[in-house]
């Protein structure tokens, strides 16, 4: 699916420059969201890390910060947008004033998706993530390059087997105990993710409703796709419920819902 040659450019100064600047802080509709640590925009890798060793074919799983939302290009919008790109064997464009070719050493997600299975043969790749507009122009929101290495392509796996309709939440697990601030990564698989102004048919947008051991729930929407939170609610025992809403109806929802207990400390 993915090739793996090409030549090398150098990482723009301005690119770096901008990848460093503050950022305004992120949307926020709850007293109970909190400002994050860094504010600053980045696209990520959830599910990787530089140095890894793995088989394909491999689901590999995206993350968005700094507020920004992932939004299809069928209908452009305005604002903190975009959709990921994957650069395989690639450094950042040396221009952000042109669009990104189509090749598979620039893999396009403009859906909205949050995930791609990777069917790399074996061998040593860098991926890195890059998020651009409608017009597939770069924003200054990437990923560092991760160094890979596939040890092994199995033939008896179906890339489409790995992937499963539903969403989660990354990286808070059942009766965990967490110190606030602490964030909140959404994942949609099987299913975009896109602006509600968009009204894309078969997309969504996440909600999260943290319910208290004794009071009433509390519901923060993200209409602008984001992917992410930072929470510091009260000490005490929640449920946290994340949703995908319907975009082009929101009054249900596209997958079930996830749900999980913690206590936060």
């Amino acid at each position: 699916m993915i090739g793996s040659a090409g030549g090398h450019a150098q990482t723009p100064p301005a690119a770096i420059a901008s990848a460093a600047r503050l950022d305004p802080v992120p949307f926020q509709t709850h007293p109970w969201q909190a400002v994050p640590p860094r504010l600053t925009s980045e696209a990520y890798f959830t599910n990787l890390e530089d140095g890894a060793k793995i088989e394909t074919p491999f689901r590999l799983t995206f993350g968005l910060s700094g507020g920004w939302g992932l939004a299809p290009i069928a209908k452009p919008i305005s604002g903190k947008s975009g959709h990921h790109h994957l650069l395989v064997n690639r450094e950042l464009p040396l221009d952000f004033k042109q669009a990104l070719p189509f090749n598979e050493q620039y893999i396009h997600f403009g859906k909205g998706q949050m995930e791609s299975v990777l069917t790399l043969a074996p061998g040593t790749y860098k991926l890195r993530l890059l998020l651009a507009d409608e017009k597939h122009l770069p924003h200054f929101v990437f990923s560092k390059p991760l160094s890979i290495t596939v040890t092994n392509k199995r033939a008896d796996v179906d890339p489409k087997s790995l992937v499963q309709k539903g969403i989660r939440l990354l990286n808070v697990s059942s009766d965990a105990r967490i110190k606030a601030p602490f964030r909140v990564q959404f994942h949609a698989s099987g299913v975009n993710v896109a602006h509600l102004s968009q009204k894309e048919k078969d997309s969504g947008h996440f909600r999260l409703t943290l319910t208290p051991q004794n009071g009433r729930p509390v519901e923060m929407p993200f209409p602008n796709g984001q992917t992410e939170t930072w929470l510091a609610p009260p000490p005490g025992a929640y449920a946290l419920k994340l949703d995908l809403i319907d975009n082009g109806n929101p009054g249900k929802t596209l997958v079930d819902p996830y749900t999980v207990p913690i206590r936060v400390e």
